[in-house]
């Protein structure tokens, strides 16, 4: 098709997520067009990113350091976790600016189909934090599919034995739907109409 380091190009751009090959190829040679230290500058920020960004120790959400931003700001609340699936579902509720306690990302959502059990999830890592942090209630904020719901029941049943208060996200959200793609007012109310859950 095209010159080796073009196709090259057009071919890691086609990786990407929500990347087709015809956007792929303007990608490609949208870069092409673009002075060099332009481009340098985008390969510069994708290096950096994986030079310096980790995963928190505590919550597994993005970090800097060993903590995330949200562990290390003392005026959270310690006895809330919210259990998202990724760490850009904790951007979205940030932005809601509803939530102020800590957070639990497990890294994705029940899928058997996928090979995806409790087992490839933080699902262990949550119920040591449960023991060890003084949590009295857990919110469930997984997306409300078929694989995001089947994830807050597992993990509703698995929880409620502990004595911990189980929340779920209300309804508001589009079933189907994507948290990061939410509006804030939406999350909010979601997050605020909150409803018990029992295994």
């Amino acid at each position: 098709m095209f010159a080796g380091p073009i196709q090259e190009l057009v071919d890691e751009l086609g990786r990407l997520p929500g990347v087709g090959p015809k956007s792929a190829q303007r990608i490609a040679f949208h870069l092409l067009e673009v002075s060099k230290e332009e481009a340098l500058r985008l390969a510069a920020s994708i290096a950096e990113v994986k030079d310096r960004i980790r995963l928190c120790e505590r919550c597994f959400n993005v970090a800097e350091s060993e903590l995330c931003a949200v562990c290390s700001d003392t005026r959270r609340d310690l006895s809330i976790v919210c259990v998202v699936e990724d760490p850009r579902d904790v951007v979205a509720v940030e932005r809601t600016r509803e939530f102020h306690g800590l957070y639990h990302v497990l890294g994705g959502a029940l899928n058997p189909i996928d090979g995806i059990g409790p087992e490839q999830l933080r699902v262990r890592d949550l119920l040591v934090r449960l023991s060890d942090d003084g949590i009295v209630e857990v919110i469930l904020c997984t997306n409300p599919n078929l694989e995001g719901e089947a994830t807050a029941m597992y993990l509703a049943r698995l929880l409620s034995p502990l004595g911990i208060r189980v929340t779920r996200i209300a309804s508001g959200l589009p079933v189907g739907g994507d948290l990061e793609y939410a509006d804030e007012l939406t999350l909010g109310r979601a997050l605020v109409g909150r409803r018990e859950m029992s295994g």
